[in-house]
């Protein structure tokens, strides 16, 4: 753990009284750390207060004001650690985040990227919702090779820059922030960040994010937020490993997918017109229907433990999938209705318990698929022939 520096990068712009909450969560953290602030040259008392507070912080000021991005690239720039945590002004850390991140990449060395689960707050600091767990267990990794494929179908969301650390020798590597960009410009970062090694997962809340009208996020038209995440999906989709290639849906279906889903945003701003607009002709696309109904289950937590049940499953179906040889695919059904088949079962079990409206929600809209219809019947007259499972047991290597 001694052996990796990390540095805490915070960016601020005009909002003292956020920032200091800010640096206090750095400086209340359980490891020492180097802590940065780079400052979009601010026009308030910024600049006085950091200079106050002398050598015990690294202060970088803008002579202009430049964007988020620039001035978190200025921020790594300045900062000396191994690793960087990034912060905004108006979010803050749990004192431990830096030692829990510190004592899971010592596990994980060949890891560039790191997240963490997130609580969502007010500005009086009451939790408003909590970012989902994401894969088993307290800690654990995903290969590179795996990571593009996981962030295309939603299944490794690394969130907001309060969630993540990151290498960075990585970050230099990847090419820094795109200024070019004022709306995810961290998501660009963190897939370009993943070209070079492994990511880090845990699930523990150890940051907080503020949620109110002078956030960032909060000024950008929908129509414009939904531009820049069709080309986020379709800079994911040129990275995903070749022995992924052949079961990623259509990039015509995710980009309908998104626009259904922001479409649902949109009807709950009541924006009544750019719901029609966003909706035709996606509405029509059964694929983007499937991406949306897997994504608004899995963000549901009282169905986690089925969806987590399910998506495992998936995941290791789409590993077996990958390596089955190109002289036996044309016997095979498409993955997609597996997919849908292991959909179809998961419902089953959950009527099994009891769970009806879980089931139904779980079931659509694979329940209109035949093939895997076909999957699941074979499957029970299969097992009830031999009398006992197939496989007894999967495990998950890594």
């Amino acid at each position: 753990m001694a052996q990796i520096k990390f540095s805490i990068a915070i960016t601020t712009y005009n909002r003292l009284s956020l920032l200091k909450r800010a640096i206090d969560s750095a400086f209340a953290q359980t490891v020492r750390c180097e802590v940065v602030v780079a400052d979009d040259c601010s026009s308030d008392e910024t600049e006085e207060y950091i200079r106050s507070l002398g050598s015990s912080i690294v202060y970088h000021r803008n002579q202009s004001n430049m964007g988020h991005a620039a001035t978190m690239n200025a921020a790594v720039n300045a900062a000396s650690g191994d690793w960087i945590k990034p912060m905004d002004d108006d979010d803050y850390l749990a004192p431990n985040c830096i030692e829990e991140m510190t004592r899971a990449l010592a596990l994980r060395p060949q890891a560039v990227i790191c997240s963490t689960q997130a609580a969502q707050v007010d500005l009086k600091q009451v939790e408003i919702s909590r970012t989902r767990k994401t894969g088993p267990g307290k800690v654990f990794y995903i290969p590179q090779e795996d990571i593009h494929y996981g962030m295309l179908m939603e299944m490794v969301p690394f969130g907001t820059p309060i969630q993540v650390a990151f290498s960075r020798d990585a970050f230099l590597k990847s090419g820094a922030w795109d200024t070019k960009l004022d709306v995810c410009d961290d998501i660009d970062s963190w897939i370009r960040i993943a070209q070079f090694g492994d990511a880090i997962f845990i699930n523990q809340c150890l940051a907080y994010r503020t949620i109110w009208p002078g956030g960032y996020n909060q000024k950008s038209t929908l129509e414009k937020r939904l531009d820049i995440n069709i080309l986020m999906k379709d800079k994911i989709y040129t990275l995903v490993s070749e022995k992924h290639r052949k079961i990623v849906p259509k990039v015509h279906v995710i980009q309908s997918y998104l626009k259904l889903h922001w479409a649902l945003v949109a009807l709950k701003e009541k924006k009544f017109l750019i719901v029609l607009k966003l909706c035709l002709p996606s509405v029509f696309s059964l694929g983007a229907w499937q991406l949306l109904a897997a994504a608004i289950l899995s963000r549901k937590p009282q169905y986690y433990s089925l969806q987590k049940q399910m998506y495992t499953n998936i995941w290791i179906m789409a590993k077996l999938y990958a390596t089955i040889g190109n002289e036996y695919r044309y016997s095979m059904p498409d993955f997609q209705n597996f997919r849908a088949y292991l959909r179809l079962r998961c419902s089953w079990n959950a009527c099994k318990q009891g769970k009806f409206i879980s089931a139904m929600k779980i079931a659509f809209p694979s329940v209109l698929s035949m093939p895997a219809w076909k999957l699941l019947v074979k499957s029970a007259l299969l097992a009830q022939q031999t009398k006992k499972p197939l496989i007894r047991k999967l495990v998950l290597i890594d």
